[in-house]
């Protein structure tokens, strides 16, 4: 085995919403995990529903191009009943999946309940139960305005945990990876409309 060449990482995760979006920065060197920087973005006062989309936008962008993530980790919308809450996340996230693209960094998508299994051992946790099992694992106590943040954070760790447990596998049905416009648009030819070959 070797272990003289310890690698390297950081990843950003991301739990994307309209009205708040949470974000969580962590170094991972070689099992190890340190928090970098965690937090929100608010967008409650802003009433255009296009303009949120560009702050999660112009956001995702600053913090990549702030932080040099290696990798973006993020949740997937919940089924829920509502399906305008639905359809308003999913943008949220596939904003925030565009910025991460526009940078060429590789993204991650997760399950809530995928996440919640990593972090706690029990898919149906509570936010609460979420932050504070981050907040022990990565070694913080200051307690954020909002769980988004520490939901932002528990992504990253569980992209961190799959790399360990894995070794970087990514056929589970749970997450899926694109690294960039052309895998996404090779593995989504359906849902991209009137694109054939991508244009380098």
């Amino acid at each position: 085995m070797q272990q003289s060449n310890t690698k390297e990482r950081i990843i950003l995760g991301i739990d994307p919403g309209t009205a708040v979006m949470g974000y969580g920065l962590i170094k991972e060197v070689g099992s190890k995990i340190e928090l970098i920087s965690l937090g929100v973005v608010k967008m409650e006062k802003i009433d255009d529903h296009m303009l949120k989309l560009q702050r999660i936008f112009e956001k995702t962008v600053a913090l990549i191009d702030n932080y040099h993530p290696d990798c973006l980790a993020i949740e997937a919308p919940f089924y829920g009943k509502n399906i305008q809450v639905m359809l308003k996340l999913g943008r949220a996230q596939g904003v925030a999946m565009s910025a991460a693209l526009s940078r060429n960094v590789s993204i991650t998508e997760y399950a809530p309940r995928k996440i919640k299994q990593a972090i706690t051992g029990n898919g149906n946790a509570t936010k609460e139960q979420v932050a504070g099992m981050i907040q022990r694992l990565l070694n913080f106590t200051e307690t954020p305005d909002f769980l988004d943040a520490t939901d932002g954070l528990a992504v990253a760790v569980c992209h961190a945990f799959q790399r360990n447990i894995t070794g970087g596998s990514s056929s589970e049905g749970s997450k899926k990876s694109y690294s960039g416009w052309d895998t996404f648009v090779k593995d989504n030819a359906n849902r991209v409309a009137g694109v054939g070959k991508v244009k380098k």
